[in-house]
């Protein structure tokens, strides 16, 4: 099926189409800031926003990832490679790219490497390796590595001594998510139950 764009091409050389119409349609996308990506990751969209802009940004985006070593764009050039967005699919370098946005700190990297390790996708599950990562990317402030921590945590995974840092966390955590709220007030209440009153209190007052 020919896209939008080809078919204004078209229309705009056989004289269907104004000048205004066709400059609007043929105009080019621009790469998106390192902010704009980043909430687009947040919000789990940037894999959709790169096929609705029909593939254009292939080239800016692998640029930007290899080059420039911009860990947003390693983890989004990682996450194309590996489910074969825009570009042939290759697993193994997507979750190369991946990995080196984890290693430069991104949290949305760092939660997705413990989540893959966690639930065993694409590799082999390894529960040590996915508390890591989900550790460091909860101390960062990521929501979902915190909430996975907690359920990992509820079920007697992982060391007690990191229970009181994880509980702080969560309890200071904020959203405007009705069920998110819900559910991290149940996982507050499970790990309440596996420390000391005072080690609650504590962490409540953030001292963790």
């Amino acid at each position: 099926m020919l896209s939008l764009r080809t078919i204004a091409c078209v229309l705009f050389i056989a004289g269907g189409l104004s000048t205004n119409v066709s400059a609007q349609q043929l105009e080019a996308v621009q790469i998106y800031s390192d902010n704009q990506l980043l909430d687009l990751i947040k919000e789990n969209k940037h894999l959709s926003q790169v096929v609705i802009d029909e593939c254009q940004l292939v080239d800016d985006i692998k640029a930007r990832a290899i080059k420039s070593e911009m860990p947003s764009y390693q983890f989004l050039w990682g996450d194309m490679l590996a489910y074969g967005v825009c570009v042939k699919k290759d697993v193994e370098l997507g979750l190369y790219y991946m990995q080196l946005s984890a290693d430069q700190g991104l949290p949305e990297g760092l939660e997705q490497m413990g989540r893959y390790y966690h639930i065993g996708k694409f590799m082999q599950p390894d529960l040590r390796k996915a508390i890591i990562y989900l550790k460091e990317a909860a101390i960062l402030n990521n929501l979902k590595a915190q909430i996975r921590l907690a359920e990992i945590y509820n079920r007697g995974e992982g060391s007690p001594l990191d229970y009181p840092e994880l509980y702080s966390l969560l309890h200071h955590s904020l959203t405007d998510d009705k069920k998110t709220h819900q559910k991290i007030t149940m996982l507050l209440s499970q790990l309440a139950e596996k420390l000391p009153e005072r080690v609650v209190d504590a962490a409540k007052k953030g001292k963790y």
